[in-house]
């Protein structure tokens, strides 16, 4: 049962981010009522728009344009309503101690029960790993006395979990938590195909969440689970019995 008090944060490095990788979880956890707030820290117009950069005459301001409408339209799919664009640079990105305040103050104001953002690890993508230790840190400093911010006191621990990466066996990625999204798989792939920018992705997605719902199916014997998505989690979980 998902709880409606437990809101959920999401940081997403770039426009797609969250919904080749959380899509699914975030629809379900919106339509149970769930507070959900996405945080999109770039565009990618630099690393994540190669396809835009074919056309001839090609501008980073048309690129945004492009990127941004297309994560309007799929965060509207998925039913985001609280959702801010940051704009920062990509490839590589940079994370000054003002920006880092920035995201701390974002989370006390919030107040997330679970986080959900990029893993340590990525082979290939730079900013992902980037994202991670910054969320990580906000988080940390999110909940310290010590760090003083007008009117955002700290905040009780939150639970961070980490995207499942790209080329995931090379980014040595083990699932740690899979969820079912069997009731809003349907969602995720509408919202996959409002990014024209990375269609190649769409396939390989779309073959992923078939293949976690098949580990949760074997996992936990449950039938019904027919499309998932996986993540890791920063911290042990912590509870008065086995689950």
């Amino acid at each position: 049962m998902i709880g409606k008090e437990k809101s959920l944060m999401v940081v997403s490095a770039h426009a797609a981010d969250f919904v080749w990788r959380a899509g699914g979880t975030m629809a379900k956890y919106i339509k149970h009522g769930v507070d959900v707030s996405l945080i999109v820290l770039s565009y990618g117009v630099r690393g994540e728009s190669n396809d835009l950069w074919k056309k001839e005459g090609q501008t980073a301001d048309n690129v945004k344009k492009f990127r941004h409408a297309e994560a309007e339209e799929a965060r509207k799919v998925i039913g985001i309503q609280n959702i801010e664009y940051w704009d920062f640079d990509d490839y590589s990105m940079e994370f000054s101690a003002r920006r880092l305040e920035r995201l701390v103050t974002k989370i006390r104001e919030f107040k997330p029960y679970h986080i959900i953002t990029h893993g340590s690890k990525d082979a290939f993508n730079p900013d992902h790993e980037g994202v991670s230790k910054f969320v990580w840190e906000a988080s940390v400093q999110s909940i310290s006395n010590g760090v003083r911010i007008d009117g955002y006191p700290a905040i009780k621990q939150p639970r961070i979990f980490g995207f499942e990466p790209h080329q995931t066996e090379i980014c040595e990625f083990k699932p740690e938590v899979i969820i079912d999204i069997t009731e809003t798989y349907e969602q995720k792939v509408a919202a996959m195909q409002c990014f024209k920018a990375q269609k190649h992705l769409i396939e390989y997605y779309t073959a992923r969440a078939m293949m976690r719902g098949n580990h949760a199916r074997r996992c936990s014997g449950n039938e019904d689970y027919k499309f998932a998505e996986a993540f890791s989690r920063s911290y042990p979980f912590v509870g008065p019995e086995l689950a």
